[in-house]
């Protein structure tokens, strides 16, 4: 995306791995970002996922945002959730990555990031932090020694290699876990795909259906008297929501949450209102700061499904009725104006 890892790309990819030239695109780094948005989304990396999901589009493709920090990979004609994507290195990385072959130490995810993390750490046994959205929250425990792979769902993955999340980590981790799934195969045997292995994950783990609704640019006013004031914080009320909640949607707690750090015991609270249903079904709201002007509401839906037979429903389908709750619950049009999300993720 013409951002800061294009000067990375040829002597990683071309030069070491043996990748042809014409695999890297928009590779040269410039400073308007050839007049692009450097977010690697489904969104603003268009041109990308216009290619993989062609006919006879490639079998792996990734995309890296303007300072590197976060990526996108797609197989052929499919789309990795990050929440799915770190999930998935999580699950291979001991097997997968030589950096981990006496096993990671533990995992974190953001709080919006989807639960698919959570089953990992519980069926591999290991220490699981949940975190507020920002990368210094796993910086402490990386410090600390007790953790190795960390995420978010806005497309940042990484390893405690580093304190900071890693965009082109995460493409070679992916690769690895590709290459090794394919050691054995013989000539003319069919390769194990990028879509294989996740839908191998959620026979195992079961699948988190997962989305992201972006509202960029609103009016700061409305945005927060939405988040903060007069919608949703009556909500937190458990009456409230239950009134509001409907079909088989069973509160379990609503709160706005906060974060004791393990490390050095500080507090950060005021970091996103969620709504957790029995059935591990989750509305998160939270305002961003990294907009580049006005507020950007973010709305999060998720929603277990341990059926192997419903994992292949699209997810804006799987997840409509929540969707439709969040909405509603929030009265997001009526405090934004808005009619439609700016990106869906």
């Amino acid at each position: 995306m013409h951002a800061v890892t294009g000067a990375y790309a040829k002597p990683i990819f071309v030069d070491k791995l043996g990748a042809s030239a014409d695999s890297i695109m928009n590779g040269v780094p410039l400073e308007d970002f050839g007049h692009g948005h450097p977010d690697p989304n489904l969104t603003y990396a268009k041109e990308l996922v216009d290619i993989m999901y062609a006919e006879n589009g490639p079998d792996f493709g990734a995309a890296s945002d303007g300072d590197g920090d976060r990526n996108m990979v797609l197989g052929k004609g499919f789309f990795v959730t990050p929440s799915d994507s770190v999930a998935i290195i999580a699950a291979n990385a001991q097997e997968t990555i030589p950096y981990f072959k006496s096993g990671p130490k533990g995992l974190a995810r953001s709080m919006p990031t989807s639960g698919a993390l959570d089953r990992v750490a519980e069926k591999l046994n290991l220490p699981f932090f949940e975190v507020p959205t920002g990368w210094k929250f796993f910086g402490n425990l990386m410090d600390a020694g007790k953790l190795s792979v960390c995420g978010e769902e806005s497309f940042g993955t990484g390893s405690d290699h580093i304190r900071e999340k890693d965009g082109i980590w995460a493409v070679l981790a992916w690769l690895s876990i590709i290459a090794y799934r394919n050691k054995d195969k013989k000539p003319g045997e069919k390769l194990t795909s990028v879509a294989d292995v996740v839908k191998e994950h959620w026979a195992t783990y079961g699948r988190n259906f997962f989305s992201r609704y972006d509202y960029e640019e609103c009016e700061s006013e409305g945005a927060n008297k939405m988040v903060l004031v007069q919608s949703l914080k009556p909500c937190l009320d458990r009456h409230s929501i239950c009134c509001c909640a409907t079909g088989s949607y069973v509160l379990k707690f609503a709160d706005d949450f906060s974060y004791t750090d393990p490390v050095d015991g500080s507090v950060a609270s005021k970091q996103g209102v969620r709504f957790v249903f029995s059935d591990g079904s989750r509305i998160i709201f939270r305002l961003s700061g990294t907009g580049s002007a006005g507020a950007t509401v973010r709305v999060y839906i998720e929603q277990f499904e341990p059926d192997v037979s419903k994992h292949d429903v699209d997810a804006q389908t799987a997840l409509k009725p929540l969707i439709d709750l969040a909405l509603s619950l929030s009265k997001l049009k009526d405090f934004t104006g808005r009619e439609k999300p700016t990106v869906i993720t």
